[in-house]
């Protein structure tokens, strides 16, 4: 009987840092769109809430890595399970950097608060979905296991990127245009280039699933071409 209870308690925490991490990785979804949104609206009070809550990102960091490391020290996982949890690790560690991210756009839109308004920011705001999207996908795949549903968080990086160097190139001509607008635009350049390290940290976090899964390191692939 006491093994069983051993196992059903193993179960129960392996479940417990799954749901955890799937609780922190909401909670950074909610932060880069508030942060967003923060710029768009032009809410200088939703960007300083964004960077209140970043706080509970960084304590919840800091629990599921205790957690991780419990289980390692105390239950010696094997196999499937001590790449899980390792992989664990390492995610976390990205999903504090992404709310950091989301941080640093809510600075920048306070700063724009307190000036002209630009023009709309709607490639912005797509980007921000696109890099959410991107998000949550990973950590699906992290939570399920399923490689392929990571292999697509790979292939969707490139839609991000092209729209990124869209607002890049945007934003370049309207400093041209009007040089009055060269600070605000540049803060909007920012924003812009923070959520393109979002969506570079989901790939990251999917490039970590296909390694839990299949063993395979598929990270820095012309290093390993060149090797």
């Amino acid at each position: 009987m006491a093994k069983i209870h051993t196992d059903k308690a193993y179960e129960a925490e392996l479940t417990a840092l799954r749901e955890q991490l799937l609780e922190m990785g909401g909670l950074v979804e909610a932060a880069i769109a508030a942060s967003v949104r923060s710029v768009v609206e032009r809410d200088a009070t939703l960007a300083e809430q964004v960077k209140m809550r970043d706080r509970q990102i960084n304590r919840m960091e800091v629990g599921i890595d205790q957690a991780c490391r419990r289980i390692l020290a105390l239950r010696q996982p094997a196999a499937s399970d001590l790449r899980f949890i390792t992989t664990a690790l390492k995610i976390v560690t990205d999903l504090e950097r992404m709310g950091d991210l989301a941080v640093n756009i809510a600075e920048r839109a306070v700063d724009l608060a307190q000036a002209p308004a630009l023009r709309p920011h709607h490639d912005l705001v797509k980007l921000a979905e696109l890099s959410q999207e991107q998000l949550k996908r990973a950590l699906d795949a992290f939570v399920t296991g399923n490689a392929d549903e990571a292999e697509a968080v790979l292939k969707g990086d490139d839609h991000l990127d092209a729209l990124y160097l869209k607002i890049f190139n945007d934003l370049l001509g309207l400093m041209m245009e009007d040089p009055r607008s060269i600070r605000r635009a540049t803060s909007v350049l920012f924003a812009a280039k923070h959520l393109e390290r979002f969506g570079d940290h989901a790939t990251n976090l999917a490039e970590m699933v296909i390694f839990m899964v299949k063993g395979t390191d598929v990270r820095h692939p012309r290093s390993r071409d060149e090797g």
